[in-house]
């Protein structure tokens, strides 16, 4: 269960315990936090997670009892995308453990992320699993990869361990064990202050493809 708490005034939402699958109450619960932390004047997001998982992405197992909600599911989860891509105070992703799939796109929406060193993957197996991405989400991960790093996270299911992932600037910094969250607070710390109308602007005008890929289906 997604928690909120704050660190001066960074709000740091803990994604949970588990796998932190997308299921539809998980993401009721993560906007309502999102909605809280805006309305209480954070002037950071860190988001992370307690568990060995950052997040595994997709609930398949409800999408799979749900086949005919397919739309309105993914349309669901590719708007908290935009929304934390877009989102009017800085960001920040601390990778305590895996990111698959979905997980690792949330991540990537962050404006920076933070990945444990020794520990964990970050990988986005939808070739291997045999579900393509949707325009939305290769636009987003385009938006924010390099073009030589999207088309090989893209089309090899590679799974890139902390160092790696830093390599090919997937992340932007790792940290040992019990140090990752605080790595990315001191990222986000010195970037308060900043006037959340004209951040969210230059947010919404340097991604535009992406939001507007993200929020068509």
């Amino acid at each position: 269960m997604p928690t909120l708490e704050y660190h001066d005034k960074i709000a740091v939402l803990d994604l949970g315990g588990d796998e932190n699958r997308f299921s539809p109450d998980f993401l009721d619960e993560v906007n309502a936090h999102l909605d809280t932390a805006l309305a209480e004047g954070a002037q950071g997001l860190l988001t992370t997670a307690s568990g060995k998982f950052y997040s595994n992405g997709l609930d398949l197992d409800w999408l799979g009892a749900n086949a005919d909600r397919a739309q309105w599911y993914v349309g669901r989860v590719q708007a908290l995308f935009a929304r934390v891509l877009t989102l009017p105070v800085p960001t920040a992703a601390a990778l305590p453990g895996h990111a698959f799939g979905a997980g690792a796109m949330l991540a990537i929406a962050h404006d920076y992320r933070v990945m444990r060193a020794d520990r964990g993957y970050f990988c986005f197996p939808e070739v291997d699993i045999r579900i393509p991405f949707t325009p939305g989400m290769a636009a987003l991960i385009q938006a924010k990869l390099t073009p030589k790093t999207a088309v090989a996270s893209m089309t090899t299911g590679r799974r890139y361990g902390g160092e790696a992932a830093a390599e090919v600037d997937i992340v932007d910094a790792t940290a040992p064990e019990g140090q990752v969250t605080g790595a990315a607070l001191e990222m986000l710390l010195p970037l308060g202050g900043k006037d959340s109308g004209t951040l969210g602007a230059i947010k919404n005008t340097m991604f535009a493809p992406a939001v507007t890929a993200l929020t068509t289906l």
